[in-house]
């Protein structure tokens, strides 16, 4: 099967021009801030978290309204203490896309360990693609280089909407994956599945409602949940695990669950409910690292239902 690959972008004559050069004065700081110490851009990304706090109030409102409808039995104290945290690690994010880019190997090895990653060598053994369903911590980016110093994956990919930002994020996103394809190239993943890659996907967004089911996740009884996720493991020759990237007290570490028996089961509600529950046993992991600022509820049962964010 023909594969699409993201083509990579050339270098453009007009990123030296005034519009872009605000992204290149960004961008320089966060290539500087990169090579200081570990523990110094996480007290300088904590300190940029007080920022967004002020900057994104909205994001940080619906990151406070989610802990509140999946937590309803925690204390206003313990929403607080999460929320806070969580909000640092937004800060602490944005330096961990420029250790993700531009880290050398030998800096990123020194701060990853991996646990259960012998679930995906067995799928590998029997010359099958591995399917990794991950979720959203918002150490995504950094996690994704770290996973591919142990196996370059196949994975979406989204363009950015700044010519110049699409450029680094190619070539930095480059450095881990195996190769890259459009988001909507459903084809071109199962292929990849088929050759025997290790492919990811994330489930744990909403999607709105085309191919999704309303099943539980953490306390709201009806949440959207894509069956996008089923379409691979129904049509490739692959098995699933289930992949969370956690800061830890000394760096990163990439943690492997088994995928689930019996999967798909052709009830996709049952399918995505048990997904959902893979999801919370990750995100329970470390629930201050998860990317909460994403409405994770904003498609409801029925039109006519009252927004959960109003």
């Amino acid at each position: 099967m023909q594969r699409k690959k993201v083509e990579a972008p050339k270098f453009e004559l007009a990123f030296l021009l005034p519009k872009y050069w605000l992204t290149w004065f960004g961008l320089a700081i966060l290539f500087s801030i990169s090579w200081l110490p570990h523990r110094w851009q996480l007290s300088i990304g904590k300190l940029l978290g007080k920022l967004l706090k002020k900057a994104a109030k909205k994001r940080c409102l619906v990151a406070k309204r989610n802990l509140e409808l999946c937590f309803p039995d925690y204390s206003e104290q313990q929403l607080q203490a999460i929320l806070a945290a969580n909000i640092e690690n937004a800060g602490i994010a944005i330096l961990e896309t420029g250790m993700g880019w531009w880290w050398p190997n030998w800096r990123v090895q020194r701060k990853v360990e991996y646990e259960g990653f012998e679930h995906i060598e067995a799928i590998m053994a029997k010359g099958k693609g591995v399917l990794g369903y991950a979720i959203h911590n918002m150490n995504l980016e950094f996690s994704c280089r770290v996973l591919g110093l142990k196996q370059p994956s196949v994975v979406f990919y989204r363009k950015h909407n700044n010519p110049l930002m699409e450029y680094m994020q190619y070539y930095g996103r480059s450095r881990a994956n195996k190769y890259m394809i459009h988001k909507r190239n459903v084809k071109g993943l199962i292929g990849a599945l088929d050759d025997g890659d290790l492919c990811m996907y994330l489930p744990d967004q909403d999607y709105g409602r085309n191919k999704c089911e309303f099943t539980p996740f953490f306390a709201v009884d009806k949440t959207a949940t894509t069956t996008g996720s089923l379409i691979f493991a129904k049509q490739a020759n692959c098995e699933t695990v289930f992949l969370a990237s956690i800061r830890t007290q000394t760096g990163y570490k990439i943690k492997v669950l088994p995928g689930l028996e019996n999967f798909p089961s052709g009830d996709d509600n049952y399918d995505v409910g048990r997904i959902n529950k893979k999801v919370e046993e990750l995100i329970a992991l470390a629930p201050e690292q998860y990317l909460w600022m994403h409405k994770r509820f904003k498609t409801r049962p029925s039109v006519d239902d009252a927004s959960l964010y109003d």
